[in-house]
């Protein structure tokens, strides 16, 4: 008989968009799922805490405590946080949602939203993905960036634009964080410089267009009574819409 400690709240498993694969091999999400808790009275001190709420934490917050801690959130990628918050935000409110856009009020069914399509065969044992670039021909291999990723991002980016006339260079900075290898070569230093003096613009162009094409993701888009597509927000009134 197993004498291992067991939760006593209950909990849900969430498939994730990407299945798992983009994550090194001994990550925990590797198996493409997650547990997700209930939410209870201590996740919704979680949400009005003050202090977190100034610090724009309080969804990591949330988060941390919803997988049980069991992994730094921060190494998920988009995609697939989405899909834990959705998952949270259905299990702890129900599926009804408004929110606001331009002024006007919408309504949705969470329940109805579901994975976009994810070819994980485009992805190496490594969770890496291949593209070649159609001008020059050149090979490389690049990542689905995580939360952190993003975090040193916007860093650089800031860091950048206190000392360049033209700006923090988003889009190259980007990039070189996203670029793992080019020919073979997975050299950082080197990947920095062909981004920043050799990648064509036409070439950058494809790459982020691909990018976006196959990164995992839930779908949120929502179509306006006009025909215009906007995506369905995901911040602290998501949770509470109160708040």
């Amino acid at each position: 008989m197993s004498t291992e400690a067991k939760p006593n709240f209950p909990t849900e498993t969430v498939e994730l968009p990407s299945k798992g694969k983009i994550y090194p091999k001994d990550h925990p999400l590797r198996d493409g799922k997650v547990e997700i808790k209930y939410m209870t009275a201590k996740e919704e001190d979680i949400l009005t805490n003050q202090n977190l709420i100034t610090k724009g934490t309080v969804l990591e917050k949330l988060m941390e405590e919803l997988t049980l801690k069991k992994f730094d959130t921060k190494d998920v990628c988009t995609g697939d946080k989405n899909a834990m918050f959705m998952a949270a935000r259905v299990l702890g409110y129900g599926s009804e949602y408004k929110f606001t856009h331009n002024g006007k009020e919408y309504e949705t069914d969470l329940s109805t939203i579901d994975s976009k399509p994810f070819d994980d065969s485009l992805v190496d044992e490594d969770g890496h993905f291949s593209f070649e670039f159609p001008k020059s021909k050149i090979q490389i291999k690049f990542k689905i960036l995580t939360e952190k990723d993003e975090e040193t991002i916007q860093e650089e980016i800031k860091s950048l634009t206190k000392f360049k006339s033209l700006g923090g260079g988003e889009i190259t900075t980007r990039l070189k964080h996203q670029i793992v290898s080019i020919d073979g070569n997975g050299d950082k230093s080197e990947i920095r410089s062909f981004v920043e003096n050799h990648l064509l613009a036409q070439d950058s162009r494809a790459l982020r267009t691909y990018i976006k094409k196959v990164r995992p993701n839930i779908d949120l888009d929502y179509t306006l009574e006009n025909g215009d597509v906007i995506e369905i927000p995901i911040s602290l009134g998501f949770f509470w819409p109160d708040l």
